[in-house]
């Protein structure tokens, strides 16, 4: 069985290399089509972990939110005085707000200003999980005072730098002048380019039109014995019907669901991957069909001979296998470099995974086999009568 089988995919393999061109040409073929899916899919994840990263880097077990929530980047407000009746609720331990708004931030190198995202969090509490943010909680409470994220945009700035080589760091955010009293990595997403945590008394005072009965995210933290879901429902069923109650991880499923269904730029991701599918089909098909088209004599002699229509179809799905790996590996080590250059310029988490590059093989392999059975037709039309 393996001796026939070794026979088949040294026909395969004979047959892939007898036209050097054209199987380079179909090796290109399929390494472009593996770089697009990869490329398409490697940026669709960063959006979706990007955009959900906020979410996965506070520290709590329920979030409180108004009704209309649709993204973490477009919040809704709600009163704080829902936040402080969940304490009335059984298995609640602790509550805590959690302000969110856009401000313009100055390059204090360039003086240019920028667009960033501003948390305001009460100092006393702990709302992340950084721990640059619990070292620096003392430096928080002062008024003014800002923890810069250093995965931002480098655009804002070399904080990161300036903060090694002086004590003091200052610039200005919605033009009043911030001191920086450290780093804290979050990083960039396709919803905002920087990031910065400061005291919620400072965030009142860099936005004063904001009401500071208004808030955006409600933390809270449930009892040791207490089960998340329950107090979510119970929480969820006893409250006005203008906030939502979402445990951590379905607040960041709902923020994914968003940029996926609803905004362009994840529909366009998706779209990206379909069609590079549907491109990989078409390369790889062409090939198969002009080397079978080319051999059909051939493939009409070995019918002659006694061969049967199954054996050149296992030959036909070899050479389909051949083809996916030999443009797999090529388009795999391209797309590797290509994810290192736009995480070091856009700032994203653009990385391989070894789930990511076992999905872009099996939908190479799978891209190669449907064009092998496209075109069986044009195989089993070798007639052994033709020979004679």
């Amino acid at each position: 069985m393996l001796r026939k089988y070794f026979r088949t995919i040294l026909l395969a393999w004979r047959q892939l290399i007898k036209q050097k061109t054209r199987l380079a040409v179909a090796v290109v073929g399929i390494a472009f089509a593996n770089i697009m899916i990869c490329t398409q899919i490697g940026f669709e994840a960063s959006l979706f972990d990007s955009s959900t990263a906020p979410q996965r880097s506070l520290d709590t077990d329920l979030v409180m939110v108004s009704s209309h929530f649709k993204s973490v980047y477009s919040l809704k407000n709600f009163s704080r005085e829902r936040l402080y009746q969940a304490l009335g609720f059984k298995g609640v331990d602790s509550v805590s707000p959690l302000y969110m708004g856009y401000g313009k931030w100055r390059n204090p190198q360039t003086r240019r200003l920028l667009t960033i995202l501003v948390f305001g969090t009460d100092p006393r509490t702990i709302a992340f999980k950084f721990p640059e943010v619990e070292q620096n909680r003392s430096q928080l409470q002062k008024l003014n005072t800002v923890l810069f994220d250093q995965g931002s945009l480098p655009e804002f700035g070399p904080i990161a730098t300036l903060l090694q080589q002086q004590t003091i760091v200052e610039t200005e955010l919605n033009d009043i002048n911030v001191r920086i009293a450290g780093l804290f990595t979050l990083g960039a997403s396709f919803g905002a380019y920087g990031n910065v945590i400061t005291s919620d008394s400072t965030f009142l005072h860099l936005f004063p039109n904001h009401h500071p009965q208004q808030i955006q995210i409600g933390l809270i933290k449930l009892q040791a014995d207490a089960h998340p879901q329950q107090v979510a429902q119970s929480l969820g069923n006893d409250l006005p019907e203008d906030v939502m109650i979402l445990t951590n991880e379905s607040f960041a499923q709902a923020e994914k669901a968003y940029w996926a269904k609803t905004t362009p730029i994840g529909f366009v991701f998706g779209l990206g991957v379909i069609v590079s599918f549907i491109v990989g089909i078409v390369i790889v098909y062409q090939i198969i069909y002009a080397d079978i088209a080319d051999h059909l004599p051939q493939y009409a002699m070995l019918k002659a001979i006694g061969y049967s229509d199954r054996y050149l179809i296992v030959v036909l799905i070899q050479e389909a296998l051949l083809l996916a790996v030999l443009g797999y590996i090529p388009g795999f080590i391209v797309s590797l470099g290509l994810y290192q250059l736009a995480a070091t310029a856009t700032m994203l988490p653009i990385f391989m995974t070894i789930e990511r590059g076992f999905t872009v093989f099996v939908l190479t392999v799978t891209m190669c086999l449907i064009s092998a059975f496209t075109t069986i037709r044009k195989l089993n039309s070798a007639d052994p009568a033709d020979v004679f």
